[in-house]
């Protein structure tokens, strides 16, 4: 977020914007393993919370991807194109909204048809990985974003911050299935994670998309 004693444009000659084209190439990497494995094993189980949540992976290393593009882009001809950071913004925005439209269709589908998931030790293990990888790649792309004074760097911490809450809600709706067999809890944790991405996704596209440890402003 600018503010009077920071540019109005962000800075990709720094080191901030090389540590986010790291970043990026980072989540990419762990998202497209995370995601395989996810859908994989959710498939199997037939969670609709575990699809969900390595279909969310797929979503995040699309917006990694447009976020490394414009972020190499940009380093490349040493200044930033406004126009075509705002439709990456967009575009970051949109993948929240596809995420959340789908959680949401499979969740009701699931309610209605009374539908049971197996239990998933391999997505327990993974989700729980993810609760300490994801709120780390959040933290470091953040401060990043805020370096370079990226609102888009920015915006896909805040999309990876959700990916880490999402870990969470599946993590416990799963362990809770496991534990004590209620199979709402599946479809309620995806609901959960749609409520996020849609509150983040409207952020995004009025370019307002902050973590929440700049809220303050």
């Amino acid at each position: 977020m600018s503010t009077p004693d920071t540019p109005a444009v962000p800075d990709v000659r720094g080191v901030a914007a090389r540590k986010a084209v790291l970043w990026e190439k980072v989540t990419i990497g762990y998202n497209v393993a995370e995601g395989i494995i996810a859908i994989t094993a959710g498939l199997i189980a037939g969670s609709v919370a575990l699809v969900g949540f390595g279909f969310d992976s797929w979503i995040e290393v699309a917006a990694a991807t447009v976020v490394l593009v414009r972020l190499r882009a940009e380093i490349r001809g040493g200044e930033v194109d406004e126009a075509k950071e705002r439709r990456a913004l967009r575009f970051v925005a949109v993948t929240f909204f596809v995420l959340a439209a789908y959680v949401l269709f499979e969740g009701v589908r699931d309610l209605i048809e009374g539908s049971e998931p197996n239990t998933s030790v391999v997505g327990i293990v993974l989700t729980g990985v993810s609760i300490v990888i994801m709120p780390w790649l959040a933290s470091v792309k953040r401060k990043a974003g805020e370096a370079m004074n990226s609102r888009l760097v920015i915006a896909d911490a805040a999309e990876t911050k959700l990916c880490a809450w999402l870990s969470v809600s599946t993590f416990v709706g799963l362990l809770a299935y496991a534990l004590v067999g209620w199979t709402w809890i599946d479809p309620v944790a995806g609901f959960v994670i749609a409520a996020f991405a849609i509150k983040e996704g409207r952020e995004a596209w009025e370019g307002e998309l902050v973590c929440d440890d700049d809220d303050d402003d």
